[in-house]
């Protein structure tokens, strides 16, 4: 009896998940690259040794992933030595990940194969920060991946992680539940009018 129990409840929730994801649009092309201040106002990148963070998407075999670049920029407005903090199931496996649409799975909180390479970047907002500014998101950073041990795709996912770190820096945040690249095209919107 427990066991037809068990199963009519991950049936269940198996077609609820289904239905959710059926609800969703599929991803755009590629979005502009979009460089703001801390106010969300528009700005160049430019300025040599330029601190940043960036919110991210990216395609993936399934609906993409969701997390946060940042470090300092070139002259040229290059990357130099970009940190990746991200939160994924913590083995390359699919079992994992598919399990952990319907219980927490152990997650990995830095870079995903993908991330910095440009073809597979959906969305991103640059966010150009002082000294400061990056000295007071960074610890908030490493904090949160400290103490991120599980990745539950319908109750803490990759757009919740992100989502922690733009609201620590004070900015609004989407639903969870939107796919990547939706998720942050509406952070951005959201925060820079």
């Amino acid at each position: 009896m427990g066991m037809m129990l068990a199963k009519s409840h991950l049936s269940l929730m198996l077609l609820f998940g289904l239905a959710l994801t059926s609800c969703q649009t599929d991803d755009k092309p590629p979005q502009p690259r979009f460089v703001s201040d801390t106010s969300g106002t528009p700005v160049k990148a430019n300025a040599a040794n330029q601190y940043f963070i960036e919110f991210r998407s990216r395609y993936a075999l399934t609906y993409g992933h969701t997390y946060a670049v940042f470090g300092r920029l070139d002259n040229g407005g290059g990357m130099i030595n970009p940190e990746v903090a991200g939160l994924a199931p913590a083995s390359p496996d699919a079992a994992p990940y598919v399990m952990g649409h319907f219980i927490p799975v152990p997650a990995s909180t830095g870079a995903t194969d993908g991330d910095l390479e440009e073809q597979y970047r959906s969305a991103s907002w640059r966010v150009l920060l002082t000294e400061a500014e990056y000295n007071k998101v960074v610890p908030h950073i490493r904090a949160l991946q400290a103490k991120s041990k599980f990745w539950e795709a319908s109750v803490y996912n990759c757009n919740a992680f992100v989502g922690d770190i733009a609201q620590s820096m004070g900015y609004k945040t989407p639903s969870i539940w939107l796919r990547p690249q939706q998720f942050i095209t509406k952070l951005r919107e959201m925060n820079t009018g």
